[in-house]
């Protein structure tokens, strides 16, 4: 059990606060009384369903601010799953003259915001021809009345100068668009991050205000944009536009086939074979990683994972030797390879590449593709599952196991197959 865990069943005993949902609906606390177990910055910053402490969602419940020192708990529908779909990047490039916006310089959001604008992406996506950065940062949401959907019906809430974040605001001719930006490839969001902004500056200009998510990872950068077609209303809102764009990578289909005539086959390593099924999620780690050493803790916390999920995710990395894994202060601690570091300094081509030797050092993907491009089309599941068994892998023996890890390596072939620019 986590801290934040320990902590919010701790707040719950002592203030009964599901007797007093069970009676009234919600539970109002103040940061005063958060701080009695635990600093309130680290008790409430709950950016994905998966990060909510055990009690949260055991009870379903989540946690909104209203002013700048409370908050109301309740079972609330705070979030909504993210959009994410297969179809193929438009593929765009850096000006070649802007060094400093080489992928492995895009380490924070803010710099792949600047990228995003400067490669043109904002504008595409937009459509509009001309846009200004304007307002961002910490600010006060002023007061506004909003209605929330619960387990029990529709709530009303006030909201009075909470602060709320803008990462970036990007005004055209037509729109005003604020854009809520990360890092981390997830599978939901709170929907608060960009409903309270737009409710702010909604009120303030004429102009129709777009709510936009970019999520970047590995050279692709991932937008969606949302409108409420009621804006008093936080559930309202309905996916307008979702698109992503990759950083031109220039590979080939040659480049592959030569990967596969020239990568020599090493022995399975005695780590689990992989059970995480997105190649994006994995590099997205090693990105995270390159930043600086984590506590498992701190991965199930600050990225969207549950532990098991951290468990799977980094195990892979450590099967393609990029993530190393000791114990620190009594903590399981993860941190990169002097493999993955030197990855994650390389030209982007260079470090899809260099992932694509690593995945194809090990014969159930190698075979795996080679049969994909033979056919030209992916194997089935019993097909891949054969493979598997000439592979000589780690601990895996039983017939359900051999066809749940089928997956990942349909996953990472595909992944492969998708850097091709045709």
């Amino acid at each position: 059990m986590g801290l934040n865990d320990t902590a919010w069943q701790a707040l719950f005993d002592k203030y009964h606060i599901l007797d007093v949902i069970a009676a009234e609906g919600r539970f109002a606390i103040s940061a005063a009384q958060i701080k009695e177990y635990r600093e309130p910055r680290l008790m409430t910053k709950f950016d994905h369903r998966v990060n909510l402490p055990e009690v949260f969602a055991r009870n379903h419940l989540a946690i909104l601010p209203v002013t700048r020192g409370d908050y109301v708990i309740s079972t609330f529908h705070a979030y909504e799953e993210f959009p994410w779909t297969d179809k193929e990047p438009k593929r765009i490039s850096i000006p070649s003259h802007l060094q400093t916006l080489s992928p492995k310089f895009l380490v924070s959001e803010a710099i792949a915001l600047n990228c995003a604008n400067a490669c043109g992406i904002l504008s595409d996506f937009l459509e509009e021809d001309t846009l200004v950065p304007t307002v961002s940062g910490r600010m006060s949401s002023g007061a506004f009345e909003f209605y929330i959907d619960t387990e029990g019906g529709r709530q009303m809430l006030g909201v009075s100068n909470s602060q709320i974040e803008i990462d970036a605001a990007y005004e055209g001719m037509r729109c005003l668009a604020l854009f809520e930006a990360k890092r981390d490839l997830s599978e939901d969001f709170l929907v608060r991050q960009i409903y309270y902004p737009m409710r702010v500056w909604s009120t303030r200009i004429t102009k129709p205000v777009k709510p936009v998510f970019l999520v970047f990872s590995n050279g692709v950068f991932h937008l969606c944009q949302y409108a409420f077609t009621d804006t008093a209303h936080y559930n309202s809102l309905r996916l307008v536009k979702q698109k992503s764009y990759a950083i031109a990578a220039e590979i080939a289909l040659s480049d592959i086939e030569n990967l596969l005539k020239t990568t020599a086959l090493e022995q399975e390593p005695s780590v689990s074979f992989p059970q995480a099924n997105s190649m994006a999620r994995i590099i997205n780690l090693t990105e995270l990683l390159y930043e600086k050493p984590m506590t498992r803790q701190d991965i199930t916390t600050e990225y969207a994972f549950d532990e098991r999920q951290t468990n799977y995710y980094t195990d892979a990395g450590r099967y393609l030797d990029l993530i190393e894994k000791g114990t620190e202060k009594g903590n399981v601690t993860y941190w990169l390879s002097d493999l993955g570091r030197h990855m994650m300094e390389l030209s982007y081509r260079e470090r899809q590449l260099a992932i694509i030797t690593q995945i194809l050092k090990h014969r159930a993907f190698r075979e795996t593709l080679k049969v994909c491009l033979q056919c030209g089309e992916m194997p089935d599941a019993q097909t891949v599952v054969e493979i598997m068994k000439r592979s000589n892998l780690y601990q895996v023996k039983s017939d359900s196991t051999f066809y749940r890890r089928s997956s990942t390596i349909i996953g990472w072939v595909k992944w492969i197959l998708s850097v091709v620019e045709v």
